[in-house]
């Protein structure tokens, strides 16, 4: 049976009342932890509401090394 580990991160959109992520950054973080096993399993944002956003959360899952 797999065993696998979590986590989480929140990334903060930029701009007034959020709604725009720097795609270099968010695409460089993603690549960071991919180079420490964790791949992406959900992507979302949390809104402020009419096509704002208050953060993206993203969750990794990696396997556990017994």
């Amino acid at each position: 049976m797999n065993k696998w580990e979590y986590k989480t991160i929140k990334v903060k959109p930029g701009g007034f009342m959020g709604g725009k992520v720097d795609e270099t950054e968010f695409e460089r973080e993603l690549n960071q932890f991919g180079q420490y096993g964790w791949e992406v399993v959900s992507c979302f944002d949390t809104s402020y509401g009419q096509g704002t956003s208050r953060e993206v959360i993203v969750v990794f899952k990696r396997p556990v090394v017994d």
